[in-house]
Order: structure tokens, then sequence, then C-alpha cells
């Protein structure tokens, strides 16, 4: 394998310099394939950029090509699982989509229902809306692909232990690089479980205070009574039971980093006191009768609407001009649906650590049956994660302790009610899911399963995949519904049923003379040539043939 991948290296050198001179690497989006699940977990988040899409030549995909490297680093392998095809599966550009033709009998699937209806009878397009989406490859259904848009670039803001590495993450980490040495109040602002105490932590360890340690409070945790003393301190004798001088987290924090969390739940009677803190730079312990000075930094965080607990009274406006030198917004996992998986890898190496199964993490080259199925990482990618990062580590936990000394994850009720929790209804998805072209409503499927008669334990013969396929007009996520079957299962049916074609099969000449005697009615050309419509569509295309006013 090594010696193949050696020669493959040296066949793309010049296309890799090419690459390079273009400057696909400045920041620019660029089409990218993102590791999402590998056999070898610490292989997720790894990319191979598609530079000769961009200089508009063919990119291959295979088990031996291309090399997949961590962003920001040069070393890297191709896939190289061996369960994986040597045989390449081609992309490249055909006006402005990208087209994948993979060879027969080399396993590939979408999980977008219309290009995979494509796949099925030949070659898929990919749109320019669905690659800014993101389009999901599986490959012999052991390792899932992202195909999307990436912004490359040849240097990238160090991590300060955030993990990922998303347009939206990378941006985040950019703007900790910015501010985090210049000495201003930050405020952090995001849902509940985005990693707000993370993205602080990391702004101290970029500032010069991060000689000294961090100190932390959650102001919704502090009662009202106490939060007073607990900020500025207090002096002996200054209230019953102040049997001592007791330092507040401001004089604690003097010359370091002071981090309020849940900055929206601070008493109202102690906001006047904090603004005059953030203001002149002193604060007074209850009791003492002068001002300290202190050099303290600011960082406060929080997931409610200060604007609105403005207009209300609950939260004074002038405290959150304060403490917005900078402000930072740390978007919610479904918005960066990318790092889902990187995240899932991470905190599956701390678990399976925890309880002594890191084996699982990465099995042997030659394990077929893999404890971590890739259909689970598709469905925790999909899932839209409203307790965000924080409900993600403890979903993953979950699936730990309970697949303890198991040949394989257990995904048990607690999992199945994390995956089914919606999100907030005022939270909206970057990329909302959209239904299907063409999707059927309930009673059209219903009616069309009896009209084919089959039973629920029926074997589904030649005939009856065929006649389902009729009754769809060839198109094949609809045929699978109809036949009750994953779309997978239908494939391999259709492969060893005579009568049923794929699109690339058609010969230019004979899709001509369908097109002129049909007198271009795509429909009629169906019925003729017994594939689907957008397969006709797309092979005509292909092959450079109008299609009159369609």
């Amino acid at each position: 394998m090594e010696r193949e991948e050696r020669l493959n290296a040296t066949l793309a050198s010049t296309l890799i310099e090419e690459q390079d001179a273009s400057g696909i690497y400045d920041g620019s989006r660029h089409p990218c394939l993102t590791v999402l699940y590998h056999p070898d977990m610490a292989r997720i988040g790894q990319r191979a950029a598609l530079g000769g899409l961009v200089l508009r030549k063919p990119e291959h995909l295979s088990r031996l090509f291309p090399k997949f490297v961590k962003p920001g680093q040069l070393d890297g392998h191709s896939l190289r699982d061996p369960f994986l095809s040597r045989r390449p599966i081609r992309l490249e550009y055909v006006d402005d989509e990208i087209a994948i033709a993979p060879p027969s009998g080399v396993a590939i699937e979408f999980d977008d229902a219309a290009i995979e209806s494509e796949r099925a009878l030949g070659e898929a397009r990919i749109s320019p809306e669905a690659l800014t989406r993101g389009v999901l490859l599986t490959l012999s259904r052991r390792i899932v692909l992202l195909l999307h848009e990436v912004a490359l670039r040849s240097e990238y803001p160090p991590h300060w232990d955030l993990v990922g590495d998303s347009d939206a993450v990378v941006a985040l980490r950019e703007q900790i690089a910015r501010v985090g040495d210049i000495d201003v109040p930050v405020l952090i602002r995001g849902e509940t479980g985005v990693g707000k105490e993370r993205v602080a932590q990391a702004i101290h360890a970029a500032s010069e205070r991060r000689r000294r340690k961090l100190v932390a409070i959650n102001m919704a945790a502090v009662p009202a009574s106490t939060a007073v003393s607990e900020l500025f301190g207090h002096q002996k004798g200054a209230f019953t039971n102040a049997t001592g001088r007791h330092l507040g987290l401001f004089e604690r924090a003097d010359g370091s980093t002071l981090f309020l969390d849940e900055i929206g739940e601070t008493p109202i009677q102690v906001q006047t006191m904090l603004l005059r803190a953030l203001a002149e730079g002193t604060v007074r312990p209850l009791g003492a009768e002068r001002d300290h000075q202190v050099d303290v930094r600011v960082i406060a965080a929080t997931d409610a609407d200060l604007e609105r607990a403005g207009e209300d009274g609950s939260f004074r406006s002038a405290l959150k001009y304060r403490l917005a030198g900078y402000e930072i917004h740390v978007p919610p996992l479904r918005q960066r649906r990318e790092d889902i998986p990187r995240l899932v890898a991470h905190f599956l190496r701390e678990e399976l650590a925890n309880v002594g199964e890191s084996d699982h993490f990465s099995p042997p080259e030659t394990v077929r049956k893999l404890w971590f199925p890739p259909e689970l990482m598709r469905r925790l990618y999909a899932h839209d994660w409203p307790g965000n990062v924080r409900q993600l580590r403890n979903t993953v936990r979950q699936l730990v302790i309970s697949s303890r000394g198991a040949s394989s994850v257990r995904i048990d009720a607690a999992v199945e009610r994390a995956l089914s929790e919606k999100a907030p209804p005022t939270a909206t998805s970057a990329a909302p899911a959209q239904p299907a072209p063409g999707a059927w409503h309930e009673a059209t499927v219903k009616e069309s399963i009896d009209n084919l008669g089959l039973s629920g334990d029926q074997t589904i013969t030649d005939s009856d995949v065929i006649a389902a396929l009729e009754q769809v007009k060839w198109m094949p996520s609809r045929a699978a519904v109809l036949l009750g079957i994953p779309r997978a299962s239908l494939y391999d049916l259709m492969e060893r049923a005579p009568g049923v074609r794929k699109a690339n099969d058609i010969s230019r000449d004979e899709l001509a003379d369908c097109f002129r005697d049909c007198d271009g009615d795509l429909d009629a050309m169906v019925d003729r040539l017994r594939v689907s419509r957008r397969s006709i569509m797309l092979r005509m295309r292909r092959l450079g043939l109008p299609l009159g006013d369609e």
C-alpha cells in the first residue's frame, strides 16, 4: 500500500504545484472533502482540498487517493481502509455542478435523496446550493465524507483547546487572537452549552495575563445576599459572622482575568457596584473605609437577551455597554455541523480511556465489524443539539458507559431521547433540511403500495423491483419507499434485475433518436428509456445534447 501511495503522490505532484501556484489557500472558499467518520477515529476531521476542481481538472477518490491532512498540517495519508476499493471515483466540474461518477461495483451512497437517485442510475450531480449546504458521501458503508466548500488557508490561528476546524470556529479563534492581548473587557454571547467558558479560557490564554490563573464565578449560583461579599470582599466585623478579612474575587484576580459567567443573572443591586468597579478599576470591600485599586480584566458571558433585560429594567444598559468592550458570539453546533464528528471523536477518546477500553478508538485495519458504526455518526451529525456541546458530551458519555464490555455501541433510551429532542423555537438551523424534490404525501405512498399488492413479509423479486420503478417513473428513492427497503438494498436488487439500466448506459445516438421521436417530451422518454426524468436531463447535458424548452 505504501508503494501505491508513493506512486499516486508522484503522479499528483504536478497538480499539487499548480494548486499552490493558483493561490487557493488564500482564505477563499473551494470544494473540499472532510472525514466525518473513519474506522480509525483519529482521522476524523482530516481534509482533502480538491484543488484540481478549482483548476477545472478532474479529481479522483479511492482507497489510495487523495491525501487527507489535518487543517494547517502537511503530513497525511490516503483513506487506506482495506475494505475500500482502489478503483477511483471521478469528480469533475460540468458547467457549475460537480459530477460524481463511481465505476460499476464501487459502493457509494449520498444522504440527499435526489442525488442518490441520480447515482443509482449513473452519474450524480452536486449543485452549487448542495455544495454550500454540504453533502454526505458514504463509501463501502465504512467511511463518511463531507463534500462541501471550505475557506482554505495556508495558516490557521492557534486552537487554544477549542475542538473543531469549521469556518465558524476558525473565525472564532481569529477573534480570540485579535482581542486576546488587548486589555479590554469582552462579552461572550451564545446559547447554553456552546462553550462560552472555554472561549473565556482561550482569551485568557492568549493574553499577557496568562501566567496567572483565571478566576471564575457563575453569577446565577450566587445568592443576592452574598454577591457583594463574593465579588468585592469584606472586612472583619462588617456583618454578623464576618470573623475575618475576606478577599473578594476582584482582589483575588488582581493582575489576572475575572470571568463572570451568566452575567445576566447578576442581582440588580450588585450591578451598580460592578459598573463602578469596571469604570474606575477600584473596589471597596464591605465595612472598608477606602477603595482598593485592582488591575483586573473582566470577561463576561451570557445566553440572556440583555437588550430586552435593559428595556424591562432587570439589567442596566450602562453595564452591558461597559462589559462589551469587544463582543464575541459563539455559534451553536447546528451552525457548525462539520465539528460534531470531531467533538464526538474527542469525547470518545476521553470517555473510552476512563473505562479502560481505548482499543475501540483505533481498531486494527483488518477489523470488518466496527464498534462505533458510521450510521450512528451520521445521526449525531444530523441532530440539532439544542444543548450544544454540553449535551453532545453527555450523550457520548452515556454511549460509552452503556456499551462497556459490548462488541458494539448500544444506543439506550437516554440516547434516543437526546436524539429526538428538538431545538428551541427561537433557534433556527444555519442550513435547514430541505424536503427532497417531488416528496410524496403519505396518502400517495399508501395508494401506490396498495397498487403493487406487496405484503410486509413477501420476498422481493426482480418483477417487484421493475413494477415499483415503473410505478414511480424510475425514481429509486421512491421505489425504495414502496418496497419498504433501504435505498442501498434496492440498488443491489437493481444491479441484478434484467431490464434495469443506468442513464450512463444510454448512448448518445439512442438518446438523440429518442428525443427526436418523442418530440422532446421527457415523460415519454422516461417510459421508453426506463430511467428517471432527471437522469435523462443530466445525461443529455453531459453529452451536450440540447434540451429544447426544458
